[in-house]
């Protein structure tokens, strides 16, 4: 049998979350001003200590403290609701190369560590591992897999549709369209095959394709606390590895094997090309970017303009 998730991750959140509760009701009782400079600095305290979701968890429950001293009269404003929003972990990151800041640096390096971080998952129980090789090998959003359902997975075409997401909100989950608000047609990759195949068996095409061990649907705060996620890609020496570096890491994939450029760009959903430009290997991203000036030259819209600039001048003779 596989561990869960234990008491430590919980006793650990529980005693940042008192730390940070603490101290805030603290200074404030005692007049002292809670400034957004002091969060900042007590963040980037945490992040030498913790990991990304130890303080994501964190943050929003002393936002939702500082709001009930604003109402108690202790402080006049609530200095921790804009940086609820920061980007975790962003210090680690100052002053790296370009190709260390990248989507790419999120990344699995290969398929044998994927399929080690799908069998640690799968010790809770299975629905985690198979999240793990959805998110991965779809190169989806949390959400997305979420939301995907059985009739989504068209076998004859090869492909999975993804065409929603469902996310926890205000009053419970939500469902909504994909970010891009487009469906999007993601090539099944064979190492996913067998997964499908197994999620699809016997169901309806509205079902959802995954569920939780309790039936429910699986988002990326109940794989973050059951699997312990923190301690498990600590193991695999992927210590800054998220559920979303899971998309990360199809992404890259398919970026290394060729795939074109404006392909990958409609399987991810990006709006921008420059966004789907940063999975690309250093090295090759000014071969994409004159891949991209030839073939608008080459396109029928080119031609015309080239011709128009070469033939000769006929006003005026």
């Amino acid at each position: 049998m596989g561990a869960g998730p234990g008491p430590d991750l919980h006793r650990r959140d529980l005693r940042l979350r008192a730390e940070a509760a603490g101290a805030a009701r603290a200074r404030a009782s005692a007049g002292h001003q809670i400034t957004a400079g002091i969060i900042e600095r007590t963040i980037d305290e945490w992040e030498q200590r913790h990991g990304a979701s130890t303080i994501k968890n964190t943050i929003a429950p002393l936002v939702r403290m500082l709001d009930e001293a604003v109402r108690d009269g202790l402080i006049q404003i609530n200095p921790a609701k804009n940086r609820a929003k920061r980007s975790l972990n962003r210090n680690a990151f100052r002053g790296q190369s370009a190709e260390h800041a990248s989507p790419r640096a999120h990344a699995i390096p290969d398929m044998k560590t994927l399929n080690r971080l799908a069998r640690a998952c799968g010790k809770v129980h299975q629905s985690y591992s198979d999240f793990v090789m959805l998110a991965a090998l779809l190169a989806a959003r949390s959400s997305e897999v979420s939301g995907l359902q059985v009739g989504d997975v068209d076998f004859d075409k090869n492909l999975v549709m993804i065409r929603r997401q469902v996310f926890p909100g205000k009053g419970g989950l939500v469902t909504k369209p994909t970010k891009s608000r487009k469906e999007r047609r993601v090539p099944i990759l064979e190492p996913l095959r067998p997964v499908l195949e197994r999620l699809t068996d016997g169901k309806e095409p509205a079902d959802s394709l995954l569920v939780g061990p309790k039936g429910g649907y699986l988002t990326t705060a109940t794989v973050r606390d059951a699997t312990n996620w923190d301690g498990v890609v600590a193991k695999l020496g992927l210590p800054d590895l998220t559920r979303h570096g899971l998309r990360h890491t199809g992404a890259t994939w398919m970026a290394d094997a060729g795939i074109p450029l404006h392909v990958l760009q409609d399987i991810l959903g990006h709006a921008s090309m420059e966004t789907t430009r940063g999975y690309l290997h250093p090295d090759d991203r000014h071969l994409a970017s004159a891949a991209e000036q030839a073939n608008a030259f080459l396109s029928a819209a080119g031609q015309r303009k080239h011709t128009r600039r070469s033939s000769p001048a006929t006003r005026g003779v």
